[in-house]
């Protein structure tokens, strides 16, 4: 089975927060194989770990992230940040940086984004958008 789901960082923050709950059980029920973050969400996850200066929170991140395969930037995600990022400020509805940057991973692979954050990325054009919370 292959990846079909991108994990957003507030889900993945759920999951560093209740490691046996809803998003541990729906990634049993999925398949660990079908779920893949972003390099992005990874980031993100360790700036809020380290800014909490919590060892425990930190050790935690490291254990999921260490449990997950991480996708990386690369060709031809630039090429579809850049026509949606077009798209979307012609349209007047740009999203965050990050966002962007990891709805243009999840279209290029073609995963679904799995986030709590819909009104973000429910604005970009063809992306599957679905939220586990």
């Amino acid at each position: 089975m292959t990846a079909r789901y991108l994990l957003d960082t507030n889900i993945l923050s759920d999951l560093v927060r209740h490691p046996q709950g809803v998003i541990a059980q729906r990634i049993i029920a999925e398949g660990q194989e079908t779920v893949v973050t972003s390099i992005v969400v990874a980031a993100e996850l360790r700036f809020g770990a380290v800014k909490k200066g919590s060892a425990r929170l930190i050790t935690q991140v490291d254990t999921i992230l260490a449990a997950m395969t991480i996708v990386p930037i690369e060709r031809p995600m630039d090429t579809t940040y850049g026509k949606l990022r077009l798209e979307l400020e012609t349209a007047g509805r740009p999203i965050g940086g990050n966002d962007l940057l990891i709805a243009s991973q999840a279209l290029t692979l073609d995963l679904a984004v799995v986030t709590a954050n819909l009104r973000e990325y429910e604005r970009v054009p063809g992306l599957a958008v679905e939220n586990w919370l």
